[in-house]
């Protein structure tokens, strides 16, 4: 073997080692069922909202992402102990989680829309509902919350299998109005022409990355990379891409925070920085 031949295999092993040692590759995990966030594809593998945005996060990190689709119910188990880095699935960012894990900063909305036929009366106030059928996804989130409102607003909640038997209940006049995640509702607006995007509850809740406890310097990287993503407008394209819908101004997915997390939370670390987005 020759002396070229024998440096060149020296410097790629080095690189490996410096590739292990700063750690680029990660493993992270979403929910391969969760449309448009992440579903299959005919090809094969996942695509969605939060794949794209996990390949991306990798390039600005300069990293690979080793993307594992698994059901949501062991995603966060499988990263306390250490089966992913971090995870891409959105996960809502309330103080109990924060208790246990280090947070990113915001980088969606969540809250809870409702999508009607074409053409149906405008709503601007939950009271407009008074009197009408609303269909949710049975065991939900969305049916407890609009069951515990069924008394103040005098709306009838009926409970459907899936969101897209909610919706279907829409389409036939069972219902008048589906109500579900704003994303989730986007993203069936824009498969179906018949429908229309109505009134949006605002639940102050945000999507954001989540890691471990003693994972401080990588949630740091991620922030970072999570800020120029809001500065250049990325998340407006896959958003627009994805969800039909256009961030708007003050949203979290187009709002810088200053330090690193989400502000008020537990583990948010103010200290300020200007994030390298060259």
């Amino acid at each position: 073997m020759n002396f070229l031949k024998i440096a060149a295999i020296g410097a790629v092993v080095a690189m490996a080692f410096a590739g292990n040692a700063e750690a680029k590759t990660y493993k992270v995990g979403l929910d391969g069922t969760f449309a448009p966030h992440a579903m299959p594809k005919l090809s094969g593998g996942v695509e969605g909202f939060n794949v794209d945005f996990a390949n991306e996060l990798g390039k600005r990190l300069g990293a690979e992402m080793d993307i594992t689709a698994a059901q949501w119910s062991g995603l966060l188990p499988g990263m306390q102990a250490g089966t992913y880095d971090f995870l891409v699935a959105p996960t809502t960012l309330t103080e109990e989680r924060a208790k246990s894990m280090l947070f990113s900063e915001g980088y969606l909305n969540t809250d809870y829309q409702f999508a009607v036929k074409k053409g149906a009366e405008s709503v601007t106030d939950l009271k407009q509902f008074s009197g009408k059928t609303i269909a949710v996804n049975k065991g939900s989130s969305y049916d407890r919350w609009a069951r515990n409102l069924e008394g103040e607003v005098g709306w009838k909640v009926e409970s459907y299998g899936t969101t897209t038997d909610a919706v279907q209940a829409v389409m036939s006049g069972r219902a008048f109005a589906v109500a579900a995640g704003n994303t989730v509702i986007a993203w069936a607006v824009k498969k179906n022409p018949l429908l229309e995007l109505s009134y949006l509850h605002s639940t102050g809740l945000v999507f954001a990355v989540p890691f471990r406890k003693d994972s401080a310097e990588l949630r740091n990287k991620v922030d970072a990379a999570l800020e120029c993503m809001k500065k250049d407008g990325f998340f407006i394209g896959i958003s627009e891409k994805w969800f039909g819908v256009t961030p708007v101004a003050g949203s979290a997915a187009v709002t810088p925070q200053p330090g690193f997390g989400q502000p008020g939370v537990e583990g948010y670390d103010p200290t300020a920085h200007t994030p390298d987005c060259s």
